[in-house]
């Protein structure tokens, strides 16, 4: 009997290894398909683009967020940005109109409008910037040169206007006519300086200019201060003169009054009046070292002695 249980497990034991090998390469597989189903998964962001590429051809874009799948080892994926992305145009020497030298440094606001259009036309984000930077430059320079340098960097003579506008307008033109598919969203002019070695003369002629300026601002105002002062001696005399018009009428009036009030006192009581006008020259007349000879007749001499008849 043993030895029948032996000979019976012997025969069962190939079996049982075969049927677990099977199992476990079924889970192999099923786990390795796990891992290539996941691995071939991808992710696409708010603010990004998938290219789905198949042997190096683009064959889609994804640009709705969301979950996706790509054919595993037949297909790739590379991101691109939807966000605005800011490039830096290197600085450089632009003549302007009147034949000077200044250095520009700007840049610019862009996003990639055509995903598959830039991919075909610019291959790379680098050869896009490259060929916007070139447009830029060519227009900052061609929109420069019809100014005069003091047209440039003199604020209160200023003929740029809406030169940022303009040439985002005309760099947009130039990219859609090459069919890059990117767009401009704003060029802007940081600053604008002069050649290290025509600074110092630059300067030299600018301060000279304000100067000259600020001189005519003061002979103007000193012209006009003169003239206010002009204009008020001349209101002050006036006002002095028919002041002073006035004040003989009013000086007259009251003397012609004086005049009226006295012969009405001197025509009520002669005698009254003419020793009030007697006692007034009194007045005048006779102080502490007064010395008086008259006649001691006279009617002056009876009066101080009292007489009054």
């Amino acid at each position: 009997m043993v030895n029948d249980k032996v000979v019976g497990m012997k025969e069962k034991a190939p079996f049982m290894f075969k049927k677990y090998t099977k199992i476990g390469a079924v889970i192999i597989i099923i786990f390795l398909l796990l891992i290539g189903i996941l691995t071939n998964l991808f992710i696409v962001k708010e603010n990004e683009y998938k290219v789905i590429r198949q042997f190096g051809e683009v064959v889609r874009i994804i640009e709705k967020p969301g979950l996706n799948y790509k054919i595993p080892f037949i297909q790739s994926v590379t991101t691109l940005p939807k966000y605005q992305m800011t490039y830096n145009v290197e600085e450089a020497e632009i003549s302007t109109k009147d034949n000077k030298r200044i250095t520009i440094d700007n840049y610019a606001v862009w996003r990639i409008k055509d995903p598959k259009a830039m991919i075909s036309n610019a291959r790379t984000l680098v050869n896009a910037e490259t060929k916007m930077g070139e447009f830029i430059f060519s227009t900052i320079r061609a929109e420069l040169g019809r100014l005069d340098y003091d047209e440039i960097i003199n604020d209160e003579k200023s003929s740029r206007g809406s030169l940022n506008d303009k040439v985002t307008e005309i760099v947009n033109g130039l990219l859609e006519r090459d069919k890059y598919g990117i767009v401009v969203t704003d060029v802007r002019i940081k600053r604008t300086d002069l050649p290290a070695e025509n600074e110092a003369s630059v300067f030299t002629r600018m301060i000279s200019e304000r100067e000259t300026t600020a001189q005519g601002y003061l002979s103007k105002g000193d012209a006009q201060k003169n003239r206010i002062i002009a204009q008020t001696d001349k209101e002050v005399k006036e006002m002095l003169a028919k002041a002073e018009a006035e004040a003989n009428i009013i000086r007259g009036q009251g003397e012609q009054e004086a005049a009226k009030n006295y012969n009405e006192a001197y025509s009520k009581d002669a005698r009254f009046y003419e020793l009030y006008r007697t006692l007034e020259s009194y007045k005048k007349t006779i102080d502490d070292e007064t010395v008086l000879v008259i006649p001691f007749d006279s009617p002056y001499a009876k009066l101080l002695m009292g007489e009054t008849e």
